[in-house]
C-alpha cells in the first residue's frame, strides 16, 4: 500500500570510520614526510658545499692560495660564492662559511638554521673529507662519507 522510499547516503558511523582511517594514515605518513623534507634540504646544502669547494679551487687557481676567499679575509662568509643554501628560493636553511683557509687547505661549513635547525653542522675539507655532526652534539662522525643518512 505505502511504497517506502529508500534513502541513499552515509551513516554517521560510516563517516566516523572513514575519518578515523584517514587520521591513522596521516599520523603514520606525516613523520615520514618531515624526514624526507629534512633529507632533501640536507642534500641541497651538500650540493652547495660542493659548489663552494669548486669556487675555492677556482680561487686557488687564480691566486695560488685559498686565503682571502671570504668577504673579510680568510674565514667567515664566502666572498666568491653565495653564503646561504639553497642557492635559489626565498627560505634559506643553511649558512655557508669558510671555517679555515691557508695557502694549501680549507674547511667549509654548512650550519643549519630556520626549519632545519638542529640537524647538525656539515663540513667539507680541501682533501674531500665530509663530516656531519648528525646528533648535533659537537662530535663529527669520521666515516668516509658521513653525509649519508
Amino acid at each position: 500500500m505505502f511504497a517506502m522510499k529508500t534513502k541513499k547516503g552515509f551513516t554517521l558511523i560510516e563517516l566516523m570510520i572513514v575519518v578515523a582511517i584517514v587520521g591513522i594514515l596521516a599520523a603514520v605518513a606525516y613523520p615520514s614526510y618531515l624526514e624526507h623534507v629534512e633529507s632533501t634540504r640536507r642534500s641541497d646544502a651538500q650540493g652547495a658545499l660542493s659548489g663552494l669547494a669548486n669556487a675555492m679551487e677556482r680561487h686557488y687557481t687564480t691566486n695560488s692560495s685559498y686565503k682571502n676567499a671570504a668577504e673579510s679575509g680568510d674565514t667567515g662568509s664566502p666572498g666568491i660564492y653565495p653564503n646561504e643554501a639553497p642557492l635559489d628560493g626565498s627560505t634559506k636553511f643553511y649558512d655557508l662559511t669558510i671555517q679555515s683557509a691557508n695557502d694549501s687547505s680549507y674547511v667549509l661549513r654548512a650550519t643549519p638554521k630556520n626549519g632545519q635547525a638542529g640537524d647538525g653542522i656539515m663540513e667539507l675539507t680541501s682533501t674531500g673529507v665530509k663530516r656531519w655532526d648528525k646528533d648535533n652534539n659537537g662530535t663529527f662522525a669520521t666515516a668516509e662519507n658521513t653525509w649519508s643518512k
